[in-house]
């Protein structure tokens, strides 16, 4: 396998990543007007996997993380996810959220922690549907 690199996607890459998205089960219909901050991990030209940040302010959600399945195991959840954080501390991000009903271990393994819906900050409430699995991390 080679190198795995790490970049800020564009508008040629949409249809790329809502393809990956809808392969591992996730919402891609608001991409278009949430305009995330997006970056993939791609193996030359294919995409391998994909992570976002939505930035509200002092607060942001994380969102959007897939891996294509004959990459999951290879640490690029991790990657993707350290990148995010890392990009939401230098813009200035206090504490990320997401919501996640499938990937709760993973995310805990990564710092973060299972919170009642009713403690999201109002600026959160506008992304996805929060029902349950509510996760966050103090950066």
């Amino acid at each position: 396998m080679s190198t795995v690199q790490l970049r800020k996607a564009t508008e040629v890459d949409a249809e790329s990543i809502r393809a990956l998205l809808e392969q591992c089960g996730l919402p891609s219909s608001d991409l278009a007007v949430a305009r995330p901050e997006i970056v993939l991990a791609c193996q030359g030209a294919q995409l391998v996997a994909t992570g976002a940040l939505q930035h509200l302010g002092s607060v942001a959600l994380l969102r959007s993380i897939a891996v294509a399945p004959a990459y999951r195991n290879s640490r690029l959840g991790r990657i993707l996810v350290a990148e995010l954080e890392r990009r939401a501390r230098a813009a200035g991000v206090k504490e990320i959220f997401l919501l996640t009903q499938t990937a709760i271990r993973f995310f805990q393994q990564q710092g973060y922690s299972t919170i009642d819906r009713n403690d999201v900050p109002q600026a959160v409430w506008g992304g996805p549907t929060f029902t349950d699995g509510v996760e966050s991390v103090n950066l």
